[in-house]
């Protein structure tokens, strides 16, 4: 029993601190991205004894500390309460997601099986969706609590955004739900490892394209950047919610926008693009099409499929972060029109025949 305790103990802490340590080195992504979109170096100064790591010191080291050392200004006017508390509850359910997302299958270490997953839930999607919804009241306190007309404006755009996109995210779950015929995402994992005409990973991508669509459009609504950073547009409403934040409340804002991109990467590569899965690669090494066979051991495995899973992640990542440096600023009336006029009749109609496809021919 308390080895169990501590290895569920030891998957929690670790996937909160995968999820954390990913927040820094997206950011050192993100800067080193756009600075070659942009055709210069990106941020490279700071050093430790000479070593600058490529820009990392810049971004692991030098920017927290800057953040942490910078003055908590709380203005005289708020409420102090929530605007302390609104940072915490944007960052905390980002975080929370990262439990039921499977980083791997399972792990054999002598006579027990771990599952690499820290929170083995069976309704991981409804857990993600209501983590999801969460997110929202952060926005609402931050912009209600600083009593100031810029913020208060940044979070009615952000609430009334991240409710429109969340509908048509939760619809095209919906579809996938009925492809796989179960709301534990470890199992939608393992349902990907097959193949379709004897070659053909079946990833989700192949049953359900229109629901990765709008799943990855809502995505990147959901997480507030460029094209749908209208709740914070510097050009309009000063920082948005952020504006009478600094310090560390500041920060806890911007991990959570980070953690979000993360996360949409994560949830984008276990629904649609096998998750852990590797092409070909069963619990007992790889099985080739021709009867070839790879043998592996169980530690062996166990890396491919965590590696295969981080580097989705990060292409995915990268995806969103070539899309915040290329595209301009929607309107915040074609924001709304994408939305409820796009995107939610599109999710509708994906509903509609995912259903029919299933009752007539069945799920994956």
């Amino acid at each position: 029993m308390a080895v169990d305790v501590t290895i569920t103990a030891g998957k929690a802490l670790f996937a909160i601190l995968l999820a954390l340590q990913v927040v820094g080195l997206g950011v050192f992504f993100e800067r080193k991205v756009s600075a070659v979109i942009q055709d210069r170096i990106g941020a490279n100064r700071a050093a430790i004894l000479g070593f600058a790591g490529l820009g990392l010191v810049n971004t692991l080291v030098a920017d927290p500390i800057k953040f942490l050392l910078k003055e908590d200004i709380t203005p005289a006017a708020v409420d102090r309460l929530l605007h302390t508390l609104a940072p915490l509850v944007s960052l905390v359910p980002a975080l929370l997601p990262f439990a039921v997302i499977p980083f791997g299958d399972v792990l054999q270490i002598g006579d027990r099986t771990i599952n690499l997953q820290a929170a083995e839930l069976n309704v991981g999607i409804l857990f993600v969706l209501a983590m999801a919804s969460l997110g929202v009241y952060g926005v609402v306190l931050g912009g209600w609590a600083s009593n100031n007309r810029w913020s208060l404006l940044g979070s009615i755009r952000g609430s009334a955004q991240m409710i429109s996109y969340e509908i048509a995210m939760g619809l095209a779950l919906i579809g996938v739900v009925l492809t796989y015929n179960t709301l534990d995402l470890q199992e939608m994992a393992r349902q990907q490892g097959r193949l379709v005409w004897g070659w053909l990973p079946a990833w989700g991508i192949l049953y359900q394209p229109v629901a990765f669509l709008i799943f990855f459009t809502a995505g990147v609504a959901e997480s507030k950047r460029i094209p749908f950073d209208l709740p914070e547009a510097e050009s309009e409403l000063v920082s948005g919610y952020f504006t009478e934040y600094s310090g560390a409340k500041h920060l806890m804002f911007m991990m959570s926008d980070f953690v979000e991109v993360v996360l949409v990467a994560a949830l984008v590569t276990t629904l649609f693009f096998g998750g852990w899965q590797v092409p070909y690669l069963a619990r007992d090494g790889f099985h080739l099409p021709g009867g070839a066979m790879l043998a592996l051991p169980s530690w062996g495995v166990a890396i491919l499929e965590i590696t295969s899973f981080a580097v989705k992640v990060i292409l995915f990542t990268w995806l969103q972060v070539v899309i915040r440096w290329t595209l301009p600023r929607f309107r915040y009336d074609q924001l709304m029109r994408l939305g409820w006029q796009g995107l939610l009749p599109l999710a509708l109609l994906n509903v509609l025949v995912s259903a029919l496809v299933v009752l007539l021919v069945g799920g994956a």
